[in-house]
């Protein structure tokens, strides 16, 4: 039998996703969560043997979710209508199992739950050739934590102080930021991170 917890922010789609599975006599839903902090409990609790998530959801989205269960022996698999490549590559690196979008027939999507559990591996293709042929996130882990606090908002001055760096530091990140994304300044460099996936 295999567990499955579903988190979807959705309602109808949570509830019509968890009565399509049930009617497999080897799939059983252990709970459905609206949201990854609510799913993290809720796996804590049930030990299953597989998540079934969406990525866009408040408190803790389906990305954070699978990066904090990258070396559990829950299966991670991603169920979304976003085929951003940003979000593809957090996903290849949160080592998730499959990773499918939401018009994927009901039929395909119980075939991968049961593939996933015998070990196997699928992402669906237009995201494997997006993933390609696009570019990647060139930002270092420090420039993306930068990007993270100027969408927020912060100054400079609040960004040195929260990560313990000088005003001028700061600035040279930034400058390097726009320049890697080609932008005109710091609020088209953010505009383009989140077109792209990467914050």
């Amino acid at each position: 039998m295999i567990r499955l917890v579903i988190a979807e922010d959705q309602g109808v789609l949570s509830s019509a996703l968890a009565m399509i599975l049930e009617l497999e006599e080897d799939i059983s839903v252990v709970g459905t969560a609206k949201d990854g902090a609510e799913a993290s409990q809720m796996i804590q609790e049930t030990q299953p043997d597989m998540v079934l998530t969406d990525i866009e959801m408040l408190n803790k989205t389906g990305l954070e979710l699978a990066k904090e269960l990258m070396d559990s022996p829950v299966k991670v698999i991603i169920l979304t209508t976003f085929a951003r490549d940003g979000y593809f590559e957090k996903a290849i690196e949160a080592k998730v199992a499959a990773y499918l979008l939401k018009d994927t027939p009901s039929a395909e999507l119980i075939g991968h739950i049961r593939s996933v559990m015998s070990g196997k591996t699928y992402y669906d293709s237009t995201l494997i050739t997006g993933y390609m042929t696009n570019q990647k996130n060139p930002l270092s882990y420090k420039e993306r934590e930068i990007i993270a606090l100027i969408a927020e908002g912060d100054t400079s001055k609040e960004i040195a102080a929260k990560l313990y760096l000088s005003d001028g530091t700061i600035r040279n990140y930034i400058s390097e930021i726009i320049s890697k994304l080609g932008a005109k300044n710091r609020i088209e460099a953010v505009s383009f991170a989140l077109n792209k996936g990467w914050l």
